[in-house]
């Protein structure tokens, strides 16, 4: 069985700025990433990927690599990805569920926020092996905070997900409580089950500790007038064919003028 988030039934009443602002650094990044070539890569990623070594002393960059003070890589190993299946699969859910996220608390909230759980995910995925000297990048420790403050908002909300059993096809409304739920859960399974070295590999307890960052902070940075456990704006477990998922899209409800969702104007 294979599946795919696609978007979600939450309307929003601002347009995400700063999701989308994070998501085009980060393509940007990328793009600077591959121009650099195989080698010019691989220093750009010890340069500004966070080495935990690094970061408590244990070890130090060659000095042609120190562009940067160890405690600038938890910010900018954050923009950092390894390949195309790492950023569009980080991107992908960041779009989804991010959107909600930033609406909550409002924009300049909303990057605080962000990189508070990517602060909170790059101490735990070191202090789990401080001594590795593999650098860690990638957006999932941050973009696991916005997954932890999504289900603590919308745990009844629907994500419209792609699932391919062999030869069927279809879309499938999945309670986002379920979704998420099942992706934290297996994070911690991975962290556990796979042992801590320095071969590298995924960062599980970055998304385990961005996400629960995510569930801690989301109540101190949305705004008062917004609810906690809010419900869904659609029927879970309903199914329909991929193309009409997709013309469907726009029916979801969207920004416009008056009250928004929360009885707050926009």
């Amino acid at each position: 069985m294979f599946f795919i988030p696609l978007y979600d039934d939450n309307p929003t009443v601002r347009t995400p700025i700063v999701t989308m602002a994070i998501i085009a650094l980060c393509v940007l990044v990328f793009a600077w990433q591959l121009s650099l070539g195989g080698r010019g890569e691989q220093m750009a990623v010890f340069s500004f990927g966070l080495i935990p070594a690094v970061l408590f002393g244990y070890a130090e960059l060659p000095r042609e690599l120190q562009v940067a003070p160890a405690w600038a890589s938890v910010v900018t190993s954050m923009f950092l990805h390894g390949g195309f299946l790492h950023i569009i699969g980080n991107m992908l859910y960041l779009w989804i569920f991010g959107n909600n996220v930033e609406d909550s608390m409002g924009r300049g909230r909303f990057v605080v926020f962000y990189l508070l759980c990517g602060t909170a995910a790059a101490m735990a995925q070191s202090i789990a092996n401080p001594a590795s000297e593999v650098p860690m990048i990638g957006a999932s420790g941050a973009i696991g905070g916005v997954l932890g403050a999504y289900l603590v908002l919308h745990p009844k909300a629907n994500v419209r997900v792609l699932m391919w059993i062999i030869i069927f096809v279809t879309v499938i409304n999945v309670p986002a409580l379920i979704v998420l739920g099942v992706w934290f859960i297996g994070q911690i399974w991975s962290g556990v089950s796979t042992p801590t070295s320095d071969d590298g590999g995924v960062a599980f307890w970055a998304h385990v500790g961005g996400f629960v960052a995510g569930v801690v902070l989301i109540p101190f940075f949305k705004r008062p007038s917004v609810a906690v456990l809010q419900p869904a704006h659609s029927q879970a477990f309903s199914t329909m064919p991929p193309a009409e998922a997709v013309r469907r899209r726009g029916s979801v409800p969207s920004a416009g003028s008056g009250r928004g969702p929360w009885g707050d104007p926009p």
